[in-house]
């Protein structure tokens, strides 16, 4: 999803209350400034004007006043979030989708604690607008909406598998009879006849390799890309980058191209280009560059170096000065490795519920699926299973991101802890693209509770033997011991395997005296969270379970009004 945060936010307020509450957000945004004129009117005109976003603490009335002889086009206009006095409310009122209104009036709701006010009819359903995919959208975009909305068939017709994010029901591939006449939702990079009842998404599938001489003028780069792109039925909206050699990296004629498409120039060595196999080489170009193809090798090497996702359509194509050449990159699905935090929802990191909801499919643990099932969007395919599936969990995952389809695959705590990413990414080869999401771990959220038990060195041991022998997890629990570190168990104890935890407390012990400070959190964040405080000489293992996290001090740690802290041995406590 594109980042909607604008660059430039204009501040516009009236009252007293409304400047403290614009005061707020400029105080928090370095790119929002207060608009100043002599009336709040002209102030929003100017704000209007000059930036690309505003937010108004005026009431709703007076701004749909003001700028209702301003609006042009929903592409193009401004966004505008409309704050009340009491700053109870953040009205998306205008560019919602396109604008990224409604992206700030979220924002503006977290930072002044004011709810969020958003209207646009797919948000308000929980459906992907097809304007917000981070794509170009033509044709009939507001009736295929409509039709998507209202619950009527849309057939999905798309090139190539790519990882949208989760459609509902009644939007279904095509079937080879076709609909005959209803509407439709086209994914491609061709161009095609539109109706009434056909919008097309374009995605960034083609590369363009550009070659040039020096100062090449940019309306000759461009008129022999429109002119290459048109011959070939393709659409521009569809470039996802132009490519070309290193040494063309400051070519104007190329980079202005880049900019008025408003797609980034990708420039690649000689060496590198060199090593493409092209079916126009030329030993002119490679005795002048040292390859023997820029625009065909650039186009096939794309963005990201992989010549072997690509097809060329277009060969090489010259004009006095510039050359150009056009590959299809294939699609690459998407699998984001997703960390939910410890339990809460409000522990729950945004990015994390934001790619939930980018995700066609979510495969995850039964029991943390329940977490999360009120932030997935209509439509969404969940893969759930249970405790001891978590090989067959990652295959799936990785199996559906193969496949083109967007993939979240979710953990508890941080996916990369004692979780899904390690085993997912045994399975996870170049042909995808992996996302991180990082989560609050358990021992973070236990840590909290207890008050400081990690100001200094420590390691985390898991005692589960399913799947390392306890010969090394001993080993590691006496280098642990024996390096005084802050001693963290994780799968500390459950009804079979119930005498590993006090085998370990018994290895700390013979390196710590027994008042060392130990604390068990059970259910960190969650319902039934409970916290324990005792010693190594204490502490009954009983009240440790699968759900608990064991925290063992070291010979620092001690007990400061009932929490536990570990000096980090600041050189001002000397």
């Amino acid at each position: 999803m594109p980042d909607l945060t604008p660059t430039r936010i204009g501040l516009v307020a009236a009252t007293a209350a409304g400047r403290r509450h614009a005061d707020t957000v400029a105080s928090a945004w370095p790119h929002a400034r207060l608009v100043e004129a002599d009336t709040a009117a002209d102030a929003l005109r100017a704000a209007w004007a000059r930036c690309d976003a505003v937010i108004a603490f005026l009431a709703t009335g007076a701004v749909v006043r003001v700028l209702a002889p301003l609006l042009d086009d929903k592409r193009t206009d401004p966004a505008v979030v409309v704050v009340d006095e009491a700053a109870r409310h953040a009205v998306a009122l205008l560019g919602g989708h396109a604008g990224g209104g409604n992206d700030l009036a979220e924002r503006v709701g977290a930072l002044l604690d004011a709810r969020p006010v958003i209207t646009t009819a797919t948000d308000a359903v929980g459906l992907p607008g097809l304007d917000t995919l981070g794509w170009p959208v033509r044709g009939a975009v507001a009736a295929v909406s409509r039709a998507i909305l209202d619950g009527e068939p849309v057939e999905l017709v798309a090139d190539a598998d790519w990882p949208l994010p989760a459609l509902p029901p009644n939007v279904r591939p095509a079937t080879p009879a076709g609909s005959g006449g209803g509407y439709r939702l086209l994914v491609t990079d061709r161009v095609v006849p539109l109706d009434g009842r056909t919008a097309v998404l374009r995605p960034p599938s083609l590369v363009a390799g550009v070659g040039a001489s020096r100062g090449v003028p940019a309306e000759e780069v461009a008129g022999l890309l429109h002119r290459v792109l048109a011959e070939a039925g393709l659409d521009p909206a569809s470039l996802r980058c132009l490519a070309s050699a290193d040494i063309k990296a400051d070519e104007e004629g190329i980079r202005d191209t880049a900019d008025a498409l408003g797609v980034p120039l990708v420039t690649w060595p000689a060496t590198r280009l060199a090593a493409v196999d092209v079916p126009h080489p030329s030993e002119v170009v490679r005795a002048a560059v040292g390859t023997p193809s820029v625009a065909e090798a650039a186009a096939l090497l794309g963005p990201d170096g992989r010549s072997g996702d690509a097809t060329l359509l277009v060969g090489k194509t010259a004009t006095a000065m510039a050359t150009v050449a056009v590959a299809r990159h294939a699609p690459r699905g998407r699998l984001a490795v997703v960390g939910l935090g410890p339990g809460a929802p409000d522990l729950r990191a945004p990015r994390a519920v934001a790619e939930l909801r980018r995700a066609a499919v979510v495969v995850g643990l039964d029991q943390y699926l329940d977490q999360v099932r009120d932030v997935l969007r209509p439509g969404t395919r969940v893969l759930a299973s249970g405790l001891g599936a978590e090989e067959a969990r990652a295959r799936a995952a990785v199996a559906e991101a193969t496949a083109g389809r967007a993939v979240a695959l979710i953990g508890s705590g941080d996916a990369g802890v004692y979780a899904m990413a390690s085993p997912a990414l045994e399975y996870a080869d170049d042909r995808i693209d992996v996302v991180g999401v990082p989560g609050v771990t358990a021992a973070l959220a236990a840590g909290a509770l207890l008050g400081a038990p990690l100001g200094h060195d420590h390691a985390y041991v898991s005692l589960s033997d399913l799947h390392t022998p306890w010969e090394v997890i001993e080993r590691r629990v006496t280098a642990a011991a024996e390096g005084d570190f802050v001693t963290l168990f994780y799968n500390p104890r459950s009804r079979v395997r119930d005498w590993q935890l006090g085998k370990a407390l018994g290895i700390l012990g013979a390196y710590r005296p027994p008042d060392t400070p130990v604390g068990v959190v059970r259910n960190a964040s969650r319902p039934g969270e409970r916290v324990h405080l005792a010693t190594l000489a204490t502490l009954d293992p009983a009240v440790v379970d699968m759900y608990s996290v064991v925290v063992v001090g070291n010979s620092d740690t001690r007990l400061v009004a009932g929490r536990m802290v570990t000096p980090r041995g600041y050189r001002w406590r000397s």
